[in-house]
């Protein structure tokens, strides 16, 4: 990814800025002490399982404070410049506030949002197209109508939420589909997802969690989509956003090749 990102025919559309990992009081906004503690200490002690897939190893916890401060510094990026993508690994939509899961440690696009706020964004939009429902942000939201969440993922699917009725305070926008539908289809019920959050209610950000193992061909899912269609959602939500920010953050994608090209049609809609 980085390498496609390099490449000469986008260095008029990349300025590259590297930030600080994150500082442990903009994580508690999110994440409580004792389960910081608990990461702090295993990561003391060289490293463990946390779940059946999620493990801390010898240089996890560095990697996971750095992926956490590049999400906080895209949403001021993005505030700044008007757009920004966050690179960040391991992703973090799956995080809970106190348990890791699914790879995931910290939830970095809650963290951005809520940094977002203590910038003054009161109202944030939040969507994420990975093929996996985005469980960790959702529990983290659904209770606080200052952020919408939309989300469509495969379904059923790990991890086995995002059913239509979940709903939260009316601010969770769910769409499950199965896999092997159309491109076309997934394209036009994302955006009906989003205008339905965005219906009598305006944000001061958007923040899209950006998993790319939506694109065909990716071992962990099924959907049908092309970076061509990465590049159509992200200038719709550009034209829906007008000059409020946009700002997005890395989250899954297990084909190398399909995850560059999608970052690459992620960056150039939104340069």
């Amino acid at each position: 990814m980085l390498e496609a990102l390099r490449h000469p025919a986008l260095a008029q559309h990349v300025e590259w800025v590297e930030a600080p990992p994150a500082a442990r009081p903009a994580i508690e906004r999110v994440h409580p002490p004792a389960y910081i503690d608990l990461l702090e200490a295993m990561n003391a002690r060289g490293g463990g399982a946390l779940d059946a897939d999620t493990f801390l190893g010898p240089r996890s916890w560095e990697s996971v404070l750095a992926s956490a401060g590049v999400a906080l510094a895209a949403v001021e990026q993005g505030m700044w410049k008007g757009t920004a993508f966050g690179i960040t690994r391991p992703p973090g939509h799956h995080a809970l506030a106190d348990r890791a899961m699914g790879f995931c440690f910290l939830n970095n696009v809650v963290l951005a949002g809520r940094q977002a706020q203590a910038l003054g964004c009161a109202r944030v939009l939040i969507v994420d197209w990975d093929v996996h429902h985005g469980n960790g942000t959702q529990a983290l939201v659904e209770r606080d109508p200052s952020i919408r969440f939309v989300s469509m993922h495969q379904y059923p699917w790990y991890p086995g939420t995002g059913a239509a009725d979940e709903r939260g305070v009316g601010n969770v926008f769910n769409i499950p589909r199965p896999g092997g539908l159309p491109r076309a289809t997934y394209v036009r019920d994302f955006l009906a997802g989003v205008d339905a959050a965005l219906e009598d209610w305006q944000p001061d950000i958007l923040l899209i969690s950006a998993g790319f193992d939506s694109l065909a061909g990716d071992p962990l899912g099924e959907f049908t989509l092309e970076p061509d269609d990465i590049t159509r959602w992200t200038e719709a939500l550009r034209e829906r956003m007008g000059t409020r920010p946009v700002v997005g953050v890395l989250e899954g994608g297990y084909r190398l090749d399909l995850l560059a090209a999608g970052v690459v049609a992620l960056v150039r809609a939104l340069s």
